[in-house]
């Protein structure tokens, strides 16, 4: 019996995976909670004996080394990785025995990062599948700018020949099995596919079917801004991380939210858009699990500064913890439960309005009104609202003196981003309208919109 089992981050947009023969099993790029890792294998009932990095990852912490020393497992990455742990140093070519049927060669594909591996998979001597990190994705490949600017062009053009070398050694039935992809801002761009071939992606992959110098001007003309929290990825997953702490922190009491918030500390609360803009405590932000919740709080928060967590349920608190472990925030300072009115005390709550687009057309007849567009650069660039403002969420916290004086109607793509920026405007004591809507519905709602039809818009 042989299984590959996804273990999906959908909201770092991530894939870990358990590989098994019903006896003993391998692991690929797995997230730092190695508990969904480790359950997965209990239930399966097979033993961890290999664990597999294709990259030092840029996205998450990983959960590699906690594994291997958990389970006792090999923990293989790339020889030429400056890691200060022991681990299985693995060359281009080495061929690694898991088990009495399974073989995993190493296949050099940089590009994504300058020692990328993927590892392709031989069950019983025929090549079935390959485990390819962030070297090719379905319909896409991993981002080459990671690194910074000094090494994108060099980067771009590896991950062409490292895409070729895949296509040309595998063969076409080969399932593909990428880390990144499925909305992980490691992606250049994003597909909605959950499986694919070497032969889906000849057909299909840009990387595959265009010239390598149309590939990489495309690519490269469509990358938008990644999270801050990045640039902290690296060097911890070459310290080789430990497991998590995931036990409750600290309980705060109103009077100790009121002293956090008032000495300039991040109180977020998890709850959804619509409850929060309904009744929240002053000052709090929101960021709500319903959405990216670490990708943007792991954005925006400045390093370092103690964070608290505001939830419903002890249940929405250990979620929130789980998924900021992930990024490297271990241990929030404190968290409260219930309502709005247990975090508030005896202070009132503030609201603010929610709206639509066809809600903005009608105020703008009558009156002057600030809009505020949160979206990206590329989004913004492909289209947008005539006079509107625009800077982009990651950017607001330090931009919150640009926007202009009035009453401010906030907007992203669909609602989750303008309202983590309606919280920040409102903590800075400005008057917001949340505007919950699809951007796509602007245009057809009265207003003015701009709409760039150039080859490489919304890309």
């Amino acid at each position: 019996m042989f299984r590959i089992l996804p273990i999906d981050t959908p909201t770092l947009g991530d894939r870990s995976y358990l590989v098994h023969d019903g006896t003993v099993a391998l692991v690929v790029d797995p997230q730092r909670d190695i508990d969904r890792v480790l359950d997965l294998a209990a239930t399966e009932g097979v033993r961890i004996t290999h664990v597999f990095e294709t990259h030092i990852h840029n996205d998450y912490v990983t959960g590699g080394y906690a594994l291997a020393q958990t389970t006792g497992a090999a923990y293989h990455v790339n020889a030429d990785d400056p890691v200060t742990f022991d681990r299985v140093a693995v060359h281009d070519g080495d061929v690694i025995a898991v088990g009495d049927a399974m073989r995993v060669r190493v296949l050099a594909t940089p590009g994504h990062t300058f020692t990328h591996l993927a590892y392709a998979l031989d069950v019983d001597g025929r090549q079935v599948a390959a485990f390819t990190g962030g070297s090719l994705l379905y319909g896409s490949v991993g981002r080459p700018d990671l690194l910074g600017p000094a090494h994108t062009d060099a980067l771009v053009h590896h991950q062409y020949q490292s895409a070729h070398r895949l296509a040309g050694e595998l063969p076409d039935d080969a399932g593909i099995y990428p880390t990144h992809g499925f909305g992980s801002f490691c992606s250049a761009t994003q597909s909605e596919a959950v499986a694919s071939t070497i032969a889906a992606e000849k057909r299909s992959n840009p990387a595959l079917t265009k010239p390598e110098q149309t590939f990489v001007d495309d690519l490269l003309a469509g990358l938008d801004a990644w999270p801050a929290y990045y640039a902290h990825m690296a060097p911890a997953n070459s310290a080789g991380p430990g497991a998590p702490d995931l036990s409750v922190p600290q309980r705060a009491d109103a009077e100790q939210l009121r002293k956090r918030l008032a000495n300039g500390e991040w109180v977020v609360d998890l709850r959804n858009r619509v409850a929060f803009a309904a009744g929240h405590v002053a000052g709090t932000l929101n960021v709500g699990l319903d959405g990216s919740f670490a990708t943007y709080l792991g954005w925006l928060i400045p390093q370092g500064t103690a964070l608290t967590l505001l939830g419903e349920t002890v249940e929405q608190v250990a979620e929130a913890q789980r998924e900021l472990v992930r990024i490297g925030i271990d241990r929030p300072a404190a968290h409260a439960t219930g309502s709005p009115a247990d975090w508030a005390g005896s202070a009132a709550l503030e609201v603010f309005p929610r709206a639509t687009f066809a809600d903005l057309a009608q105020v703008r007849h009558h009156r002057a009104v600030v809009v505020l567009d949160t979206r990206r650069d590329l989004e913004a660039a492909a289209a947008r609202i005539d006079g509107a403002v625009h800077i982009p969420l990651h950017e607001l916290p330090r931009r919150v003196d640009e926007v202009p004086d009035g009453e401010v109607w906030v907007h992203c793509a669909g609602g989750y981003r303008a309202s983590i920026a309606a919280s920040i405007l409102a903590a800075a004591g400005r008057r917001v309208v949340a505007v919950d809507d699809e951007f796509g519905k602007a245009r057809e709602s009265g207003l003015s919109v701009y709409i760039d039809r150039s080859p490489q818009a919304g890309s």
